[in-house]
């Protein structure tokens, strides 16, 4: 909770793919409150009462993974409304003569998202979901200390790039709104 905080303020492409992680989690310790508390937040020097928020905190995940069906698999509505939100200013970036070193960007990982989405299982998802996916997997990669070729490595330098220009850009239109036009 207190990490999620802090990254849905200062980082939202971060906050993004903790989220997943923290679904994962949930995951993995198969939907149980009482397991995350003992396995998981017991494991953390947080005080009894930063344990108490985190537990709710974690309860309340679990219920709504319960609720939204993704207990198995997919992700919670409060994330694929970031996912939209950075998919609609990625779409109005695009379509703005006032950002070409996002345009430039985007064109540069274009043919890494095009071979992404031919490989992947999802051909529906939208580009910028491609890219969070492939972070992710990579990510995961990374945390089972598995190989990462080094194709796949320069892909994902591409990509954290551009994800990260949306980010700044998703920060900025936070603070004061982008002018598009």
């Amino acid at each position: 909770m207190y990490i999620a905080q802090e990254l849905r303020k200062t980082n939202i492409a971060e906050y993004l793919l903790y989220m997943w992680q923290v679904e994962d989690t949930i995951r993995a310790f198969d939907c149980s409150l009482s397991r995350i508390r003992r396995e998981y937040i017991d494991r953390f020097d947080y005080t009894e009462e930063q344990k108490e928020d985190e537990a709710d905190w974690f309860g309340n995940l679990i219920r709504m993974m319960n609720g939204e069906g993704c207990r198995e698999k997919g992700h919670l509505q409060i994330n694929k409304v970031v996912m939209q939100q950075l998919q609609e200013l990625h779409a109005q970036l695009l379509s703005s003569p006032k950002f070409p070193f996002y345009n430039a960007e985007y064109y540069k990982v274009l043919p890494y998202i095009v071979e992404l989405r031919n490989h992947g299982a999802n051909k529906e998802e939208n580009e910028i979901e491609t890219c969070f996916n492939s972070l992710y997997g990579v990510m995961m990669l990374r945390l089972q200390k598995k190989d990462i070729s080094p194709d796949t490595q320069h892909a994902v330098k591409e990509i954290s790039t551009f994800v990260g220009m949306l980010n700044d850009y998703y920060l900025k239109d936070k603070q004061e709104p982008l002018k598009f036009e």
